[in-house]
Order: C-alpha cells, then sequence, then structure tokens
C-alpha cells in the first residue's frame, strides 16, 4: 500500500503591508478632497492671492493715510500755538484732517472687508458700497446723496435689497439723527435696488432748518436671507 504524503504549503503574512496600504487610501482621499475644495472655490470666483493683495494694499493705504493726519494734527496745533491770526490755514488744515479721517475709515472698511474674505474662506458680501459722496444742488439746505453699490465677488447672478441712510449732528446744542424718510421730497425711508454689476443711487435730501450735520450712515441690507447688512458712515464733507 502506498503511503500518502501531506504537502506543506509556505504562505507570507504581512500585517504592516496592509496597515500602509489603508494610510496611503486615506491619504490620497484628503489630498482629493483639498483639491475639489479648491477648484471649487476658484470657479466660484474666489482668488486667494487677489484678496491677499488687496489686503495688503489697503492695510498701506491707512497706514500712509494715519501718518498724514498725525502730521497734519502737528500743524493744526502749531497754527494754534501761535494766534497770529492764521484763521484760513486752520481752516484748510481742519478740513484736510477731516477728508483724511474719512479716508481713514473708508480704507479702514475696506481692510476689514477683505481680511473677512480671508477669514471666512471667500464668504464675502454679496454688496458693498463702493462710493459715497456729498454734492451741493445749489439751494440752501439741498444736497444730493451719491452712493454707488458694487457685487464685491464675480458672478453672473443679480442682486437686490433696500438701503437706507441717517443724517447724525446737532441742532440746538443737543444731537439730532434724522433718516431718509424725512429728508426726501417722496418721503421714503427705504430706497429698493437691484442690479447685477454695480448701482449708483443718488437720492435728494434737504436738511432741517438750524440743523447742523456732521456724519452720514448708510445701511445696505440684502434681499437674501441670512446676510448680514453692509454699513458704512462718511463725515459730512460738501464737494
Amino acid at each position: 500500500m502506498t503511503e500518502t504524503v501531506p504537502k506543506l504549503v509556505v504562505r507570507t503574512y504581512a500585517p504592516a503591508r496592509g496597515r500602509w496600504l489603508i494610510v496611503i487610501l486615506v491619504l490620497l482621499g484628503f489630498f482629493a478632497f483639498y483639491v475639489t475644495y479648491e477648484y471649487g472655490r476658484f470657479d466660484g470666483g474666489y482668488d486667494r492671492l487677489t484678496v491677499s493683495q488687496r489686503e495688503a494694499e489697503n492695510r498701506v493705504g491707512t497706514e500712509r493715510l494715519e501718518k498724514q493726519n498725525r502730521e497734519l494734527r502737528v500743524k493744526l496745533a502749531e497754527f494754534e500755538s501761535t494766534e497770529v491770526g492764521h484763521g484760513r490755514e486752520r481752516a484748510e488744515v481742519a478740513k484736510t484732517i477731516g477728508e483724511l479721517q474719512a479716508q481713514v475709515a473708508k480704507q479702514a472698511q475696506e481692510l476689514a472687508f477683505y481680511e473677512g474674505i480671508v477669514a471666512q474662506g471667500g464668504n464675502a458680501p454679496e454688496v458693498k458700497i463702493q462710493q459715497l459722496r456729498i454734492t451741493a444742488s445749489g439751494e440752501p439746505r439741498r444736497f444730493r446723496l451719491r452712493i454707488t453699490l458694487v457685487q464685491p465677488v464675480r458672478t453672473d447672478k443679480s442682486v437686490d435689497g433696500i438701503l437706507t441712510a441717517r443724517i447724525e449732528g446737532e441742532r440746538e446744542g443737543g444731537p439730532l439723527s434724522v433718516d431718509l424718510g424725512a429728508l426726501t421730497a417722496d418721503k421714503r425711508s427705504e430706497i429698493p435696488f437691484s442690479f447685477r454689476y454695480f448701482e449708483n443711487i443718488d437720492p435728494e435730501i434737504t436738511l432741517p432748518e438750524g440743523f447742523s450735520p456732521e456724519r452720514v450712515n448708510v445701511e445696505v441690507r440684502s434681499g437674501k436671507k441670512g446676510v448680514a447688512p453692509v454699513n458704512q458712515t462718511l463725515l459730512w464733507s460738501v464737494e
């Protein structure tokens, strides 16, 4: 009788190789998710390099304006200390300081705006107040607010909402704040807007008798739910 010899089978057991394979697959998955995320932000109009560059430009501009403001304050103090009748020069310097303060406030707002974009990963507001100017209409106590609204992020969709404004100042020695409805002929306190790229809104206002304006506060509220309103304050300076 022939005896059957059992066969010996040798198998390699390598648990470390399986663990490395799992690690590599997980890393590849994270990399693919990051690439998809960055592509989505780029396709939505967010450009980190452009935003960072604008942020740096606004920071430099703010520092330059603040330096000029300090220098003009020193000059104003020198004019006041001499007391030799340079009233016109002091008035010019004071006016320039007011204009610089308005520019600093605007630059600071834009800086905070772009810093917010970087911090939030591109979740920018729908509407931005690009420009806010005050011009005289030629009649006493009557002025025109020139407000330019833009979309800060590239998009092919229109935005809509409402705009309100408030003039702050003094009357008979006390503070007074007047909204747009009390200053315009049509008594509208809210102005609707709808645009794709930009829109100019220029309501004409008539100030109350004896009222000394100091600041203009503009608020823009988007028609979309969950979007925070945009505010900007400008020192009263007529062009």
